[in-house]
């Protein structure tokens, strides 16, 4: 077994998990990184393909946190692309502009569909749901349950996999934070308004080479300045000691490795990062840590012998009679996604969403090309002989989800692990939040300023230091 020693072991390469060691290098503290994957970056990573740039889950680069946009702009400063944002809905065999143009409206509905969505939106706020338990009650009561039903609940379902009722409205106050029906258009007619929806930016900042470029940059910094990063290590214990974690082991493809650090930072899922505590916490918080649940993906990207297809960055798939949810033009998101010997193709990715294990998951690579090449040619967007190429990535764990009593799951589980006192966990998963990566980089930053002596919960961050959706002007 390698035995290495380090000022702080951080747990995922991601953007938690990288951000936390530029903010440590700058402290002159070292680091040993290890990441299960064979590439940086996490969900935010970009894979490569034959020179086409992937990018998992999309990310736009837009945030309210100043400590954020420094260092994306230290790291890759003029890499930085302003592009232009549209994505659509894509429901009945129609193209519905999101934010929400009224003629676009008007025409796609017809009049008595408009009137009926109208007409229920009153009738829900003159007799809105009294509690807003779940993101049917949620939804409803700010767009009406007409509009809900048309373009929130088959999409949602179609996402997470879970009926609207069975989903808690903490997920859609967080994700689509003071929008409404009243607000998205009141924007559409006058968008110079006061109050600007993040859901509604038409522009936002993004990596020439798609948002792995920049963890991959950041990983060549890190490895010049000393720092150890270790890919395809899956860590499979977490050695205790009281209160404190004195190592942590990991397998990797030449043998074990055995860590030894004065702190921990982990975005690793909680359910498994309980699970390879050793001395195991209490029984009851072992059964915590497995009632979380999570949604799964893939992404199915397909080269289309088509120089320009749709316009979007991403069209949100309403069809119930596909599969695929999400479809992203990663052309329309950097030109440089494309490799410089192919410009007469396009590459898309088409996304779904799925549980690990069930029948979606298991289907083979070629299985799961077949299907989206057909589905691609059933929506209307490429003819079956342009479709020349094909691969999958498959994204566990990519979403937390909100169901049950997960306050209750959470509460416990923060408790036990704030009485490790040299262990602090960071990001989406490390938080069992549903986070963009801005907020994930918020929260390894933090974790820092707490090795360094200072006391922030890292567990509010995206709730007392709030941006999501709603952007006040300064102008």
């Amino acid at each position: 077994m390698t035995q290495l020693q380090t000022d702080v072991i951080i747990i995922g390469a991601g953007p938690t998990g990288l951000t936390a060691a530029h903010e440590l290098d700058k402290l002159g503290l070292k680091t040993v990184i290890l990441e299960k994957l064979a590439l940086v970056g996490g969900i935010a990573r970009t894979e490569n393909y034959k020179g086409y740039g992937i990018d998992i889950g999309g990310h736009r680069f837009y945030t309210q946190v100043p400590e954020v946009t420094a260092m994306w702009q230290e790291i890759l400063g003029a890499d930085f692309l302003h592009r232009p944002r549209l994505s659509r809905i894509y429901y009945n065999q129609r193209y519905f502009n999101y934010p929400l143009r009224l003629p676009n409206v008007l025409t796609n509905l017809g009049l008595t569909e408009t009137w009926r969505v109208l007409a229920s939106y009153l009738t829900t706020r003159l007799n809105p749901y009294p509690y807003e338990d779940n993101f049917q009650e949620w939804v409803s009561n700010r767009f009406g349950r007409r509009l809900f039903e048309l373009f929130f609940k088959s999409y949602t379902e179609k996402v997470w996999g879970l009926a609207c009722t069975d989903i808690k409205a903490e997920w859609a106050a967080q994700r689509i934070k003071d929008l409404s029906l009243i607000t998205a258009v009141t924007n559409a007619l006058w968008p110079t308004s006061a109050t600007v929806i993040k859901s509604l930016i038409d522009s936002f900042d993004y990596p020439r080479r798609g948002p792995g470029m920049l963890w991959e940059r950041l990983q060549a910094q890190l490895t010049a300045r000393q720092h150890t990063i270790i890919l395809q290590s899956d860590v499979i214990e977490l050695c205790r000691e009281g209160t404190q974690i004195t190592d942590v082991v990991a397998q990797t493809p030449h043998g074990l490795i055995k860590v030894h650090g004065r702190h921990v930072i982990s975005s690793m899922p909680l359910g498994e990062l309980i699970a390879k505590i050793n001395p195991p916490p209490p029984p009851e918080i072992q059964q915590v840590a497995q009632r979380l649940t999570y949604r799964d993906f893939l992404t199915v990207a397909l080269v289309v012998k088509r120089a320009e297809l749709f316009p979007d960055n991403w069209l949100y798939i309403h069809n119930p009679n596909v599969q695929v949810g999400r479809i992203q033009n990663f052309k329309n998101w950097s030109p440089e996604m494309i490799p410089p010997h192919a410009p007469e193709t396009s590459c898309v990715g088409l996304e779904y969403f799925c549980n690990e294990g069930d029948a979606l998951w298991q289907k083979s690579e070629a299985d799961l090309i077949a299907l989206a090449r057909t589905e691609l040619v059933q929506l209307g967007l490429v003819k079956a002989n342009e479709v020349i190429d094909g691969v999958v990535y498959r994204q566990p764990k990519a979403y937390p989800i909100y169901t049950g009593e997960y306050k209750i799951y959470l509460q416990l589980l923060k408790l036990y692990l704030n009485s490790l006192t040299n262990l602090q966990t960071a990001g989406r998963n490390g938080l069992h939040r549903y986070n963009n990566q801005d907020h994930s980089m918020l929260t390894a930053m933090l974790a820092v300023k707490n090795i360094m002596g200072e006391s922030h919960d890292l567990w509010t961050v995206n709730t007392e230091r709030s941006y999501y959706e709603e952007i006040q002007k300064t102008t």
